[in-house]
């Protein structure tokens, strides 16, 4: 997965509370079997008139001149503002990807959902906490001023303001360590690949009916 190491971007602000994961990305588009795609399905039912469904043009949709996502002063947001208990309902993995793949490097929130929080970096998407007044500045901002952006620094644990003011936030270590150096599940277990090699032609050797094949 991408590292994350400093990031600037625009910020977005999606200014409501306990957005669930049906939410974030419906049910119908589950049915995929695929990582991919998901991106342009962010959000679906609040960013487009219609109904959605799985491999639709998503070109030729109505969208919604309301929904944050469709305004042109955030196009091209990597930053997401967000309020308390963000990613609740059903724990699909899905809402991280369809977050990420629409471009999203961060959320930032009061809450998250548990199991979404665990998501997030699993997948490159960095989730911080701050304080319900701190966000609240934040929107204030957002608001106030067109373009509006902020530097996270992962390595300092700072998210960073135009005017210089900075907001620490907490990160486990070993989550920190994975995000800075791109690593998931399987970045992991493959750091031990070579290990992981000369074990198995190890057990081959002193088992080596393991490799014959069924007829």
């Amino acid at each position: 997965m991408q590292k994350f190491t400093i990031h600037q971007g625009l910020v977005a602000p999606l200014d409501r509370e306990n957005v669930d994961t049906d939410a974030i990305i419906p049910k119908q588009f589950l049915k995929s079997i695929k990582r991919t795609g998901f991106g342009q399905n962010l959000f679906d039912e609040w960013r487009y008139l219609d109904h959605g469904e799985p491999g639709q043009d998503c070109s030729t949709r109505p969208v919604n001149p309301d929904f944050v996502l469709n305004q042109a002063r955030y196009q091209g947001s990597s930053i997401l503002l967000a309020r308390q208990n963000f990613g609740c309902g059903s724990s699909r993995e899905h809402a991280p990807w369809a977050l990420e793949q629409y471009g999203f490097r961060a959320i930032i929130a009061p809450s998250f959902a548990d199991i979404f929080f665990n998501n997030c970096y699993k997948n490159g998407l960095l989730p911080i906490v701050l304080s319900a007044q701190q966000v609240d500045h934040l929107f204030n901002e957002t608001y106030a001023f067109n373009g509006y952006q902020l530097t996270i620094d992962l390595e300092q644990q700072l998210v960073i303001a135009p005017d210089n003011r900075t907001y620490s936030f907490d990160i486990a270590p070993f989550r920190k360590y994975c995000l800075l150096n791109g690593l998931d599940d399987i970045g992991l277990t493959l750091r031990y690949k070579d290990k992981i090699k000369s074990y198995e032609a190890e057990r081959l050797m002193r088992m080596p009916w393991l490799g014959t094949k069924l007829p």
